[in-house]
């Protein structure tokens, strides 16, 4: 028969049992703390935020060799001139859901192993588009148009194939992070205006027809030339809803248009045309407004003038009002 002392063998389970970590109940699983549909708010279990990530676990691009960003933050935002609005997202947890994928997704395909600034800065271009009304005035709509062509989208990752790459989940994290930041209203002010970029490897052919602003990270940034680049033209407001977060499918005629629809040249000749037009409209309208048609009258009234009788147009004149004033109701001259 075993001693009692030979027993101690087994207490070692009930010792590790006293260090586990007491697991505590979430909302949802608490009385009185839950409501139908509460557990989908703690489904996510990834986290969000990138203040846990060492800079050491993510290759970051630097083309200066220095590790520092500043010098071309400053450089670029001597040129970019006014920075953008403030972005305020609105509509649903769908439509947020949905924008914050697409908006992580243009960072990550699109400036994944760069600084945060190079990342911060790609995201403003997405929001200056949203705000131009040469685009879409949605995230995703942004991110994915021209996503149904073979070629001529707007981000590239949209169609050639990148979204089939499997995507690091640090990297993911850190991007996610500054799309969370943008939509939130931070403003990259670098970039002010820019609504187009390329990479340092490339010259595209429209790049002498913008204003270059500068280089950050493995992109330079450019703005409108004229009024397409005027902080005026960035009024469009948010649709306030996201389509789907995926690529449009695809259409047989869709590369018909291709060239115009990606073209910023195009995009501001377009641009520009329309606000003429608009200016003309709006001077060929009389500030009076137009008369609603005049109602059927009896015929005594009709003998009596008809409608003349109810516009006012010959009211007497007053004995009591001074010369000086007496004009003081009247246009002076038809206002063009």
């Amino acid at each position: 028969m075993a001693a009692p002392g030979q027993w101690e063998a087994f207490q070692l389970a009930n010792a590790q049992l006293e260090m586990a970590v007491e697991v505590q109940p979430m909302g949802f699983e608490q009385p009185g703390m839950s409501f139908p549909g509460s557990a989908f708010y703690y489904i996510e279990d990834n986290q969000l935020t990138v203040a846990d990530l060492e800079p050491r676990e993510l290759a970051v691009f630097d083309v200066t060799g220095t590790g520092d960003t500043e010098a071309a933050e400053l450089v670029a935002a001597k040129n970019a001139g006014a920075a953008a609005r403030a972005f305020a997202l609105s509509g649903d947890g769908i439509g947020k859901s949905r924008a914050l994928q697409c908006m992580t997704q243009a960072i990550y395909y699109e400036a994944a192993s760069e600084a945060i600034a190079g990342q911060a800065a790609v995201a403003q271009v997405v929001l200056n588009r949203v705000s131009h009304p040469s685009y879409p005035n949605s995230v995703c709509g942004v991110v994915f148009q021209g996503s149904e062509r073979k070629t001529g989208c707007q981000f590239s990752f949209t169609c050639d194939g990148s979204l089939r790459r499997k995507a690091s989940a640090a990297a993911w994290n850190r991007a996610r992070g500054v799309a969370q930041n943008a939509l939130s209203g931070s403003v990259y002010r670098p970039v002010g205006l820019a609504t187009h970029y390329h990479t340092i490897w490339i010259y595209p052919y429209w790049a002498p027809s913008l204003d270059p602003i500068g280089t950050i990270g493995a992109h330079r940034f450019y703005k409108w030339k004229g009024n397409a680049g005027k902080p005026a033209a960035f009024n469009s407001r948010y649709a306030g809803y996201e389509p789907v977060a995926a690529p449009n499918p695809r259409s047989v005629t869709a590369d018909d248009d291709a060239r115009s629809v990606a073209d910023p040249i195009s995009l501001a000749r377009a641009y520009e045309e329309a606000r003429v037009q608009a200016i003309a409209e709006s001077g060929n309208k009389s500030p009076q407004g137009s008369r609603s048609p005049a109602p059927s009258y009896s015929a005594k009234v009709e003998e009596r003038g008809g409608d003349k009788l109810y516009t006012a147009e010959n009211l007497p004149d007053s004995g009591t009002v001074k010369p000086e004033y007496a004009n003081s109701g009247r246009w002076i001259a038809e206002p063009k």
